[in-house]
């Protein structure tokens, strides 16, 4: 099998975020990034091991500039074969679910992997549009997936509850929690990633049809108040007249 998995860089979850001063860029200064923890620890987990059972490769894509180099190297650790970054600062959902369809037309994948959604955007929207670009089925949410031959039954989350689907390949899903378990880098996977190519190719040209104009912070939370453990009334008055929800 030829897997595809699409990996994102995002901030660490302890980062604190802000924005530039007119609040349309987000500031990373300082800041420790990661690899999306959903493309990493389900998507490309659960690709290493269907190649582990069944033979193929794993191939990661990445869309961004020479600094999530490093994240690459990671996922190359963890296990995958090869690498491929499309060299951009990419501005929209849109434009990177249009470079990864551009690198993956042509080349034979069985699945295309992404994690449901990055931590950062929350949006779930580039699987889709990978998808629709390349033609193909797309299941999202993914919290089971096992092959049988050129077919696949996968098991996607629902409001309220699971939905059970079977799909041929190709396919492009998309993984939420359950569909793998993390995989920590051991040494020898770290020294080999160092001699795994990636390939860096130019981004195809395209216009956004849509741009940020500006992000806002949430509300500051309130101060925490500390109650006497024996002062119930004081408690239910608080709930009562402040947080209302009694």
């Amino acid at each position: 099998m030829k897997l595809l998995v699409c990996v994102s860089k995002t901030p660490d979850t302890t980062a604190k975020i802000s924005f530039n001063a007119d609040n349309s860029e987000f500031n990373g200064a300082g800041v420790q990034y990661i690899m999306n923890p959903y493309d990493e620890w389900y998507a490309l987990v659960r690709a290493m091991e269907l190649k582990e059972a069944t033979g193929g490769t794993v191939t990661l894509i990445n869309v961004g500039p020479a600094e999530n180099d490093t994240v690459i190297r990671k996922g190359l650790a963890i296990g995958a074969d090869d690498a491929i970054r499309i060299n951009c600062n990419p501005k929209s959902s849109l434009y990177v679910a249009k470079q990864i369809a551009e690198f993956a037309k042509d080349g034979g994948f069985d699945i295309v992997f992404c994690g449901k959604e990055t931590i950062d955007y929350n949006g779930s929207e580039v699987g889709g549009m990978v998808a629709e670009y390349l033609g193909m089925p797309f299941i999202s949410f993914a919290s089971k997936l096992e092959m049988d031959g050129n077919g696949a039954t996968i098991t996607r989350d629902i409001d309220g509850g699971k939905e059970t689907v079977g799909v041929a390949t190709p396919f492009v899903v998309s993984a939420a929690k359950g569909l793998a378990e993390q995989r920590i880098p051991n040494m020898r996977g770290i020294m080999q990633a160092r001699r795994k190519p990636i390939d860096v190719k130019e981004p195809v040209a395209f216009d956004d049809l849509s741009t940020v104009v500006s992000y806002d912070m949430p509300p500051a939370k309130a101060a925490c108040k500390m109650l006497d453990p024996e002062d119930m009334d004081e408690l239910v008055r608080l709930l009562h007249e402040e947080a209302k929800i009694i």
